[in-house]
């Protein structure tokens, strides 16, 4: 006698679309019922991010310079560190975007967003 299938017990097509819908709908009515976030709230996090990428791209120059100056090397270090710091800080700001994300996923919804049908 086969194994039944461990697939079988799974929730396909329409069942697993109408889950998926209701798991996402009280984040979306929570989302309509705040209304557009504020310009300046926008304007923090990118500057935020900006900042995140800019200080290592900086600091990597900056340091790079300095060895420069300091050796006679025939590569160059401010080149080097500064894709170094850009990187460094690129990952910082992606990893930043997936917290945020991961947070904004996970709240659940708070009681006037579960039952109010305006």
């Amino acid at each position: 006698m086969p194994d039944p299938d461990p697939r079988a017990d799974r929730p396909r097509g329409p069942r697993r679309l109408t889950r998926a819908l209701e798991a996402k709908a009280p984040r979306k009515l929570a989302a309509r019922r705040g209304g557009p976030p504020p310009v300046l709230a926008g304007l923090g996090v990118f500057g935020l991010i900006g900042w995140s990428v800019a200080v290592p791209t900086v600091l990597g120059a900056l340091l790079g310079a300095w060895l420069d100056a300091r050796g006679g090397a025939q590569r160059s270090w401010t080149l080097a560190l500064l894709v170094a710091g850009l990187t460094l800080g690129c990952l910082n700001a992606l990893a930043w975007i997936g917290r945020e994300h991961r947070a904004m996923q996970s709240r659940p919804p708070t009681d006037d967003e579960e039952g109010d049908d305006d």
